[in-house]
């Protein structure tokens, strides 16, 4: 769960206007060889012939593909490793991918042997699925959060997520890079930059960021190195690298999705969610990562065991007298952004929503600092926890140790910027401080009670809509991020409730994504708002792999 604002969540100061992290450069050397070549392996000779188009595949038409036999599960893992060497590592060099799974031709194999004899296991079954590299696997792959201190540490068990893949029949493909640490290290990094992974680069103009934390899922997505992939978020980490990407993100409620095994940052906001290029698959996705944990504290509450069918949500006319609140204090910050918005906002009426414009949720900007604080505390308590499950191979144990451990490795860990929000997090007291209580009480007042909640109800609102934020800006190591726009993350994301992102259109070439988001447990009713404005509008279009923007666009 790491926001990719993670590092802007974190930064919060500016958190409202401000979001997501990116880098641009090229590689560390050694990032996937070691691993990625026995994926890459050629399918089996006989399987050879059997070889589709990826670009673009949904996970329908590749379940069609499987259940008609015009491809194998292995033919896909090979297919997708080798579109990975071409794209990932080799031609535009995106950096996404941080690792390749050894053992996915075999597990591969085994799915396929599985569907000849009984049948696939559902819609997920031989399906191969990236996700991000701070979600715990026991398998011979790494968890290590980007992070040089975590190499060679042995998860205890996969993350619940991954069970619920691998129940599902999922191949799990690999990692993807993302900024390291979810962009919690410091308030002046980039995003999509990692120690151990390099910087992504943003698939529609490779000078541009990619956004984070979950960048690497983003762009994955986006060129289609996968069919969708598992990314996390704290505070825009699954949405705005799903907006700078042209993709779909999904950041559901708290307690909807465990977070058991995934590197964290703050157990209030942390979560996993479904990235992909179309909302049906986000659904899709989304439905073979929910389930009960008894491992998550979060996942208490009655809603979160309820079974949804989320496909059987999705529907065309679902804007149809759907009342849209337009969360004006998101809008204007940038002009050529706001003419797209003004489209969309037509696009929307004409499909027969009934926007309500403006609404306002009252003094969200004023809880920034509140936010951080509570981030900085749970950082402490959350992480040591995680450290201290590590199997004997961990260089670190808790959160001073990787501190003392980047201090060591400076020349490669802090070459571009410090790690001053740990040294912050670090003076932190027990989560039974009266500045921690007091922080997450007004967090939870402003955004949920008087914010979202009390601004639903008022207008009666289906959903909350805004920009999810600006166009990629340039990636500057040097600098570090500097956002356009942006801010709308942050409310469902201080409340624990969902938001989804889909294309909305183009800036210069530059995709943004357009906000719905609402109440807890909306999950489904934003799906369906979002596909209708998505099979209204048509907006997403594919990457290019511009190295820089097209001035004519």
């Amino acid at each position: 769960m790491r926001s990719q604002d993670d590092a802007a969540t974190v930064r919060i100061g500016a958190m409202n206007s401000n979001r997501r992290q990116l880098l641009i450069g090229s590689a560390t050397g050694a990032l996937l060889p070691a691993v990625a070549q026995p994926v890459a392996a050629p399918a089996p000779a006989g399987d050879r012939m059997n070889a589709i188009a990826l670009e673009e595949r949904s996970l329908a038409d590749l379940q069609a593909d499987l259940a008609a036999g015009r491809v194998t599960s292995q033919r896909l893992v090979s297919d997708y490793a080798e579109r990975i060497q071409r794209i990932d590592r080799r031609g535009p060099t995106l950096l996404s991918v941080i690792e390749l799974n050894p053992d996915a031709l075999a597990i591969a194999e085994a799915l396929d042997a599985e569907r000849r004899a009984k049948g696939p296991r559902g819609p997920l079954h031989g399906i191969p699925i990236l996700i991000k590299d701070n979600i715990a696997t026991r398998d011979r792959m790494q968890t290590t959060a980007g992070s040089l201190a975590l190499e060679g540490s042995q998860p205890p068990a996969d993350a619940f997520v991954v069970q619920r893949l691998r129940a599902a029949g999922a191949v799990i493909l690999g990692k993807t890079n993302l900024s390291e640490w979810a962009n919690i290290r410091s308030s002046q990094s980039s995003s999509g930059w990692s120690a151990r992974g390099g910087l992504t680069r943003n698939p529609y103009a490779l000078d541009r960021s990619s956004s984070g934390s979950s960048s690497g899922s983003g762009a994955a997505v986006a060129a289609s190195l996968c069919a969708a992939a598992v990314g996390t978020e704290t505070d825009g980490s699954i949405l705005s690298p799903s907006s700078c990407c042209g993709i779909v993100g999904l950041k559901p409620t708290i307690g909807l999705i465990s977070r058991s095994g995934i590197v964290p940052i703050a157990h209030s906001q942390d979560t996993a969610g479904p990235m992909a290029r179309s909302v049906r698959d986000c659904a899709l996705l989304l439905g073979g990562l929910v389930g009960a944990d008894a491992g998550d504290a979060a996942m208490g509450g009655a809603e979160s065991r309820r079974i949804v069918d989320y496909l059987a949500g999705l529907d065309a006319n679902a804007l149809k007298g759907a009342r849209l609140g337009v969360a004006r204090q998101f809008f204007g910050f940038h002009e050529p952004t706001d003419r797209v918005f003004a489209g969309v906002l037509t696009a929307l009426e004409k499909a027969g929503a009934v926007l309500v414009d403006p609404v306002t949720l009252p003094a969200i900007e004023s809880i920034g600092d509140a936010e951080l604080t509570v981030l900085l505390y749970e950082l402490k308590a959350d992480l040591n926890a995680y450290l201290a499950a590590l199997g004997p191979g961990a260089k670190v144990r808790t959160l001073a140790d990787v501190i003392a451990f980047n201090e060591r490795h400076a020349a490669t860990e802090m070459k571009w910027f410090g790690q001053e929000l740990f040294i912050k997090a670090q003076a932190k007291g027990p989560l039974t401080d009266d500045d921690y209580l007091k922080a997450r009480a007004l967090c939870l007042k402003v955004a949920r009670d008087d914010g979202i909640d009390a601004v639903m109800k008022t207008h009666r609102l289906d959903a909350l809509i805004a920009p999810t934020g600006g166009p990629a800006w340039c990636s500057d190591l040097v600098v570090g991020d500097h956002f356009v726009g942006g801010g709308s993350t942050m409310p469902p994301a201080v409340a624990g409730t969902p938001s989804i992102s889909v294309p909305a259109g183009f800036v210069h070439g530059l995709p943004v994504g357009l906000s719905f988001f609402a109440g807890a447990w909306s999950e489904a009713r934003l799906l369906a708002l979002a596909y209708s404005f998505e099979q209204t509008t048509k907006a997403r279009r594919p990457p290019r792999y511009l190295a820089t923007v097209d001035s004519s666009a």
